[in-house]
């Protein structure tokens, strides 16, 4: 008897976690935002500067409807993947690039770093930042938000590097 009722919490247990994950999976969503960035000649080398970069409107409200919710619902954002590639040399690698941070704030919040990658050795024109694993909701719920662009070079240029980030939130919102 005792036997059986173990048998039969575990397997309530089980499919009560497997529900609750499918549950999630039909909840969670992506939004994708993107801003452009131009680095340019002339900055110290290993030295961190910034790097001005214009405000980023979102879409959110409408993605929320498009995935059958609202900003109300939304329970959880976090930072999936920020990608930057180099758009303008078309043959300019990240090679110059010791090291990027993001930062995001809006009007009504506190900056935050978003995310970063020190240590570069890319010969390519695009690299994954690494996402610190920060609570966004309120950023991405906002109708607007700054992205703060801070840059280390380790070797010299002579022409404007334009650079944009596309950045790709997780988005995981309550049924109810």
């Amino acid at each position: 008897m005792m036997k059986t009722k173990t048998i039969a919490i575990t397997a309530l247990i089980f499919l009560l976690t497997i529900s609750c994950n499918e549950v999630d999976k039909l909840l969670t969503f992506k939004i994708s935002n993107e801003t452009s960035f131009k680095i340019s000649p002339g900055a110290s080398l290993n030295t961190p500067f910034e790097v001005p970069t214009p405000d980023v409107t979102t879409n959110s409200t409408a993605e929320f409807k498009n995935n059958n919710t609202n900003a109300d619902l939304v329970k959880d954002v976090k930072l999936d993947e920020l990608k930057l590639t180099i758009t303008n040399p078309a043959d300019k690698t990240f090679s110059f690039v010791k090291s990027v941070h993001l930062y995001i704030s809006t009007n009504a919040t506190d900056e935050i770093e978003l995310a970063y990658q020190d240590n570069i050795s890319s010969t390519s024109n695009t690299i994954n930042l690494t996402c610190t694993d920060q609570k966004l909701d309120k950023y991405i719920k906002s109708s607007s938000y700054k992205i703060r662009t801070s840059v280390t070079i380790n070797q010299t240029f002579s022409q404007e590097v334009t650079v944009n980030a596309r950045m790709t939130f997780k988005v995981t919102a309550d049924p109810f």
